[in-house]
């Protein structure tokens, strides 16, 4: 692992970014950047908006991006510019990547890191970030950096937790401590002042890092669409009646959100959350998280199987009854985000492939595909209605990857990443380059949102 001294980069990040922004101040008369100011995705209404005309897409996850980035044994730059190049030739035009990994004694957890407990981070995963958004610039698309994570696969705000603590935490699934025990525990991360100092101090870092490849600081760069504080945050693990972290919860969106805002007011900036599930399911906890004015626009994920709205091993007698569920859901965020005025976007949503444990690429894909279709029906409706669904990103590009062990599980000595993060079975959810059905599903949507 190749390590700086962040000290003296963070100096000279934001020197530069001071120096662009203090450019454009005096070239228009008002605060900027470097970049014309159109070129950035900003909100318009309850849509967003670039280069004077409207901002909405077909977007993919692909968390790994930094790591096949890297110019490393672990990386694969020629993988990623054909993983980039496959995408584009879909229509995708956003990526949701990862842009934090703690290095961390959590089952599961993601190795190498983007850091450890100290102040030095892994520059070598830096650049590979570098080098992603330089190849998505040169596609032409945009990306979403989370900050950290509320789940154990990339360590997450339970590793900030230990790091403080002296070394305590849970394991997700651990039958010690059984749901909701690690979300509940989690939620203490919004309290506690020294893990939070930990992670302000990584955020300014990536926030005010200029790019290796480019030359461009990040506060600069119009090919990043938005940060996103965590992926999936939630106060709590359940519906509970007294929920004591909720208004550090709020607090903390909002203080994050704006100090975001100091380093960086070009961007837009998001929570990352699942909308009602990862809101105690309590429609006034999805308001009061996304009030604040540093929010630019509403999230949520959906996620059938893993909330049991169908049977993985039944799906001819349960998907109908799951995708009623699946049609409220949206039905309801879209009134949530109707009455913040703020727009929304379906950034994660996943389904199995057809059969309970079908994780090969060569199993088929109808119901998935029935699922996607759903999705994309929902938002090109809204969007015909003028509503404030802009995009969504399906979780998540598999590509060429493809898993060397007979279990599917993810080994800490793998290269082949794939969507399926390292805690799920390697291609559960994930779309492979192979899935033609789901691929022709994709297009026709970025297709048809292309024309919109």
């Amino acid at each position: 692992m190749a390590v700086i001294d962040r000290r003296a980069a963070l100096l000279a990040g934001v020197a530069l970014v001071a120096g662009c922004t203090n450019a454009a101040h005096l070239a228009s008369g008002g605060l900027g950047s470097a970049q014309p100011a159109s070129s950035f995705v900003t909100v318009a209404g309850h849509g967003f908006e670039r280069n004077g005309r409207p901002y909405r897409y077909a977007g993919a996850n692909i968390w790994y991006g930094a790591w096949l980035g890297a110019d490393t044994a672990y990386g694969n730059r020629t993988r990623l510019g054909r993983e980039l190049d496959r995408l584009k030739a879909l229509g995708v035009r956003n990526l949701r990547i990862l842009g934090s990994a703690e290095l961390s004694p959590l089952k599961n957890s993601i190795t190498p890191g983007f850091r450890d407990k100290t102040a030095t981070y892994n520059e070598d995963l830096l650049k590979g970030l570098d080098w992603t958004l330089a190849e998505v610039a040169k596609r032409d698309m945009t990306g979403v950096i989370y900050l950290t994570n509320f789940w154990e696969w990339s360590g997450g705000m339970m590793t900030y937790l230990s790091w403080v603590n002296g070394g305590k935490f849970i394991n997700m699934n651990d039958p010690a401590y059984p749901w909701p025990e690690f979300a509940d525990w989690n939620a203490a991360f919004y309290t506690n002042g020294q893990a939070q100092a930990m992670y302000r101090d990584y955020i300014r870092a990536v926030v005010s890092r200029t790019n290796s490849v480019t030359g461009v600081a990040y506060a600069a760069d119009p090919t990043i669409m938005a940060w996103q504080l965590a992926n999936e945050p939630r106060p709590a693990g359940g519906a509970a009646v007294a929920v004591p972290n909720l208004p550090a919860f709020y607090r903390w969106i909002d203080e994050t959100a704006r100090y975001i805002k100091t380093l960086d007011p070009n961007h837009l900036v998001s929570t990352g959350s699942e909308g009602l599930k990862g809101s105690i399911e309590r429609e006034d906890v999805v308001l009061a998280a996304h009030r604040s004015t540093s929010i630019d626009y509403l999230t949520t994920h959906i996620w059938p199987n893993n909330w049991t709205w169908m049977d993985a091993g039944n799906l001819a007698g349960t998907y109908d009854a799951g995708a009623a569920k699946v049609a409220g859901y949206i039905d309801a965020h879209i009134r949530l985000a109707t009455t913040l005025g703020k727009p929304l976007v379906i950034e994660e949503f996943g389904y199995p492939r057809d059969g309970k444990t079908a994780y090969d690429p060569t199993i088929t894909t109808v119901y998935k595909d029935r699922f996607y279709r759903q999705i994309y029906t929902a938002i090109e409706t809204n969007v015909k209605a003028g509503g404030p669904l802009a995009g969504s990103n399906f979780w998540a590009w598999n590509g060429e990857a493809r898993t060397p062990h007979a279990d599917h599980r993810f080994q800490r000595s793998d290269l082949s990443y794939m969507g399926d993060p390292p805690h799920e079975p390697q291609g559960w959810y994930g779309v492979f380059d192979s899935d033609t059905s789901t691929q022709a599903v994709i297009r026709a949507h970025a297709s048809a949102m292309a024309a919109l």
